[in-house]
This record gives structure tokens, C-alpha cells and sequence, in this order.
């Protein structure tokens, strides 16, 4: 989690983004088989932000983690899910995989704004406008 550097201060005198970090590293650490995160990238910057979903996504695929996330990026949800669940006024809108959810049509009704899909290494990355 690249936390070295801020291992002799206390949790409280870290910055979001830094407490963020801490508190997911804390979770992994308790090794439970299903982890449940809401809005990990919320404070961080792209480059943790990223390093985060990297990290999510290696929990899963060597870790055999189940890990539920609740995010609002979409692309980060497009492209390193195996399932999205998409809420609409508090009810589930779409649920399937990533190719079944992320489309164009789906993404403009639940949001009501014009979306594009491009592939990107095979992934789908959502462009909205």
C-alpha cells in the first residue's frame, strides 16, 4: 500500500488519502475471505487510486478474495470487475458481467446522458457527455 514512509505516525495524523490506504491495508491484513469496501478511491489521487483497483484485482485473482466494492468511477468498475451491480434511485438497475452491463444503451438509460464505449486492451472504457 506504499505505506512505509508513514509507519512510525498514528493513524489520525495521516491525510485522507494516506488514512484511506492505512485502513485498506488493515482490512487485507485481517485475511478474511470476503472484503467489502465503500468507495476505496474516494480522496486518492489517479496514481493511488489506480494502485488501489490493482490492488483490489490481485486479491481476487491470487488471493481467491470475493471483494465488493461500491464505486462511482465508472471506468475503474469497467475495467477491473468481473460483475457490476448498477443502481438506479436506489434500486438495481443492471446486474451481470462487465460486457453485459457496460454498454452503451444500459449506461444511457440509468444515467440519462449520451455515453460512447471504446475498447481499451480489451476492456471497455465508458465515455460520457
Amino acid at each position: 500500500m506504499e505505506l512505509d514512509e508513514f509507519q512510525d505516525r498514528f493513524i489520525d495524523e495521516l491525510s485522507g488519502g494516506q488514512r484511506q490506504r492505512a485502513l485498506i491495508a488493515m482490512v487485507i491484513a485481517q485475511d478474511t475471505e470476503y472484503i467489502l469496501l465503500d468507495e476505496p478511491t474516494n480522496n486518492l489521487d489517479i496514481y493511488h487510486a489506480t494502485n488501489m483497483m490493482k490492488i483490489v484485482r490481485r486479491l481476487c485473482d491470487e488471493l481467491g478474495k470475493t471483494v465488493i466494492l461500491v464505486l462511482h468511477e465508472i471506468n475503474y468498475a469497467d475495467f477491473y470487475s468481473d460483475y457490476i451491480c448498477a443502481f438506479k434511485d436506489g434500486r438495481i438497475a443492471k446486474f451481470g458481467t462487465v460486457e453485459e452491463v457496460i454498454t452503451k444503451g444500459n449506461l444511457s438509460e440509468i444515467y440519462r446522458v449520451d455515453f460512447e464505449i471504446l475498447n481499451i486492451q480489451g476492456k471497455p472504457l465508458s465515455i460520457y457527455y
